[in-house]
């Protein structure tokens, strides 16, 4: 598969997806959506983790504005460009970890936000820049955001359109953790050896278990745990799981 606007390898089970238009921040084109969906919809056979960054100072500074001119259809550019690469990374069929080493602005914030994971570099930022052209917050982001740091600071993140440091990200909730930037990239590495290794359908599970249960009460959330946790004890993995335990060894986990 050949990429005009990512940078995509794969190495010991990782997928490095790159975000690849340094010389404007990596805004997203519709090409470039184009081109994070295909990547993520068909993965190798062999990728058991996919790391998603940024070429040069940032992660993603957005909306491509060059690419969306004032009078463009932007209920369809969501539809039917937007919504497929978000469906993409949410619904990966390995765990998705974005590594923001530098600034995550508009849609790009919320692209990063979709992933299972995301790790910061000190220096990056996150920045809900919608109301500084006099839009809302899209890409998820009216739906991720509340969820992740509570309505507030959502709110004040929306309305102010004010950068937040990923260290504040991190003491928020926004993301999992935020590394200094010497140690950054090592530390994103160490993660996805470590998921990559892991047992990828039970890692699926709990993305599912995570996303229903904003809406389930108590007893449809007991009811779906029991599901997934009964499919989970017939795999493979559970089974490399125990014996590993009893015989005091690291697990080879399969992903099955």
């Amino acid at each position: 598969m050949t990429f005009q606007t990512i940078l995509f390898t794969v190495a010991d089970g990782i997928a490095t997806l790159t975000l690849n238009r340094p010389q404007v921040m990596n805004a997203l084109n519709a090409q470039m959506r184009t081109e994070i969906t295909a990547a993520l919809t068909d993965l190798p056979e062999t990728v058991r983790c996919v790391v998603m960054t940024g070429a040069g100072r940032g992660f993603c500074s957005g909306q491509d504005l060059t690419d969306a001119p004032a009078d463009a259809d932007f209920e369809r550019v969501l539809r039917d460009e937007y919504e497929p690469m978000l469906r993409a990374v949410i619904g990966c069929r390995v765990p998705v970890i974005a590594a923001l080493n530098g600034v995550a602005a508009g849609a790009g914030a919320n692209l990063a936000l979709s992933a299972d994971l995301v790790i910061a570099a000190e220096s990056a930022s996150i920045l809900q820049a919608f109301t500084r052209i006099g839009l809302i917050p899209d890409a998820g982001g009216t739906w991720l955001v509340p969820r992740l740091a509570g309505h507030a600071r959502a709110m004040g993140m929306m309305l102010l359109a004010e950068p937040v440091s990923a260290r504040q990200a991190a003491d928020w909730g926004l993301i999992w953790e935020a590394l200094p930037d010497d140690l950054f990239t090592e530390g994103v590495a160490r993660r996805a050896r470590q998921l990559a290794a892991g047992p990828t359908s039970a890692y699926l599970a709990i993305r599912r278990a995570l996303a229903e249960s904003g809406q389930n009460g108590i007893e449809a959330q007991l009811a779906l745990e029991a599901e997934l946790q009964g499919v989970a004890g017939r795999s493979a993995d559970f089974r490399e799981g125990v014996a590993a335990f009893l015989e005091k060894r690291p697990a080879r986990f399969s992903g099955r």
